[in-house]
C-alpha cells in the first residue's frame, strides 16, 4: 500500500454523536495557545477537508485533534473540527475524547472516579470520569462559562413569518427556538425538516442579529439552532427534549452539551432555574445528557453560569486514514445531496 500520509484515530461516539479523535500522523499546528492553533486549523483547510470530506468523512462526523496542553494545568489538549467550523467547544466531542483518553490508556484510568483538566480552543474544562471495569462508564465536563445574549428578539424568517427567538452561548454560539411553536415534537422521523429549517433560522438570525462574545472577537457568528422542547418535572429535576440543526443541514444525535449549557444559561437569565438545579435533555434518538449549574459568574461584566453536562461515550474502532499518491481526490469532495447547496 502506497500512501503519503498515515493519520491514526481511535473513532468514538457521544450519546449517538460521532467525534473521532486523531492520536496520531499530525504533528500540532502553530500558534501560541490552543485557540491560534484551532484559527490555523480552520484557515489552512487541509487537515479538516481530508478527515471530514468524503470518501474519508461525511456530514455525520466530527474529528478532534490532539494536541500537546498549553496551560500548565491541562493533561491534554484538542481541537475540534466539525462540518462546517473550528469552534471553541463541543459538549459531545469533550466526552469523546475524555473517553478515548480513559479507555485508550492515554492517560491513566483511576477507579472509581478520574480527575482531569484538559484545554479546549475556547478554554480549561474540567473532566470528572465515572469509572468501573476499566471503563470511563460516565463524563462530567465543567464547561466553559455561558451566557445569554438576546432574549425574545424578532426574526424574520422567509416563508414562515416573524419568529421570537433568544440567543445564547453554551461553548458555542445558538439561536434558540420553541419547537413546539413551530410543530415539532422533536422525534427521529422530523430530523430532516428539523435539519433543513434549523439551517435558515440560523442564517437568518445571523444577518439579522448576529453575535458577539465579549472575550472573544473572533468568534462573531451564531453556529447553531436549537429548538427547545417543552420543560417538565422530573425526578431529578427538570427535562426537556432538544434537536440542534448544524451547518450544513443535520441534526444532532446527542443531546449537544454547549446547547445544554446555552439553555440553562438562558433559563437562569429568566429565573427559572437557580445554582444547583438540574436539567436533562433528550436528543431524537432518545439519549440523554444531564445538566447542572455549578456557580453564577460574569464574562466581562455580563451575568453568565458555570455549568456542567454528563453524558456516556463509546469506543466503536481504530482506523488509519491514508492517501494514495494517486488519488485524484487527496482533500475529498462535497456534493449538495448531503452537504446541501453551496
Amino acid at each position: 500500500m502506497r500512501s503519503t500520509k498515515t493519520i491514526h484515530v481511535i473513532s468514538a461516539h457521544a450519546e449517538g454523536e460521532v467525534g473521532d479523535v486523531i492520536v496520531g500522523g499530525v504533528l500540532p499546528p502553530p500558534g501560541d495557545t490552543v485557540w491560534e492553533q484551532s484559527r490555523w486549523i480552520a484557515r489552512d483547510g487541509t487537515l479538516r477537508n481530508f478527515m471530514l470530506n468524503e470518501p474519508r468523512g461525511g456530514v455525520f462526523r466530527h474529528v478532534n485533534l490532539l494536541v500537546p496542553p498549553k496551560h500548565p494545568e491541562a493533561q491534554a489538549a484538542w481541537i475540534i473540527m466539525e462540518p462546517e467550523d473550528t469552534p471553541p467547544m463541543s459538549g459531545s466531542n469533550s466526552i469523546c475524547v475524555a473517553t478515548v483518553l480513559l479507555d485508550g490508556g492515554l492517560v491513566p484510568m483511576e477507579e472509581p472516579v478520574t480527575h482531569m483538566v484538559l484545554e479546549a480552543p475556547g478554554g480549561l474544562v474540567r473532566v470528572r470520569a465515572d469509572c468501573r471495569d476499566g471503563k470511563a462508564q460516565r463524563i462530567h465536563v465543567r464547561n466553559v462559562p455561558s451566557f445569554a445574549a438576546e432574549l425574545d428578539r424578532s426574526l424574520e424568517v422567509e416563508g414562515i413569518g416573524t419568529l421570537s427567538v433568544d440567543t445564547a452561548y453554551g461553548g458555542d454560539s445558538f439561536v434558540v427556538v420553541d419547537a413546539a411553536r413551530m410543530g415539532f415534537s422533536l422525534t427521529e422521523a422530523e430530523a430532516h425538516d428539523i435539519a433543513t429549517l434549523g439551517v435558515r433560522i440560523t442564517n437568518a438570525a445571523n444577518a439579522q442579529i448576529g453575535f458577539d462574545h465579549p472575550e472573544n472577537p473572533d468568534w462573531r457568528h451564531i453556529s447553531f439552532c436549537l429548538f427547545a422542547g417543552p420543560l417538565v418535572e422530573g425526578a431529578d429535576g427538570l427535562e426537556t427534549g432538544a434537536a440542534v440543526a448544524i451547518q450544513p443541514g443535520k441534526v444532532d444525535r446527542s443531546p449537544t452539551g454547549t446547547a445544554l449549557s446555552a439553555r440553562m444559561a438562558l433559563l437562569r437569565a429568566r429565573g427559572v432555574m437557580g445554582v444547583g438545579d438540574r436539567l436533562t435533555a433528550r436528543s431524537v434518538i432518545g439519549s440523554t445528557f444531564t445538566g447542572t449549574i455549578l456557580e453564577d459568574t460574569t464574562v466581562e461584566g455580563r451575568p453568565a453560569i458555570v455549568p456542567e453536562i454528563s453524558g456516556r461515550g463509546w469506543i466503536t474502532g481504530i482506523h488509519q486514514h491514508m492517501l494514495d499518491p494517486s488519488d485524484p481526490w487527496p482533500e475529498g469532495y462535497r456534493l449538495s445531496d448531503t452537504w446541501g447547496a453551496r
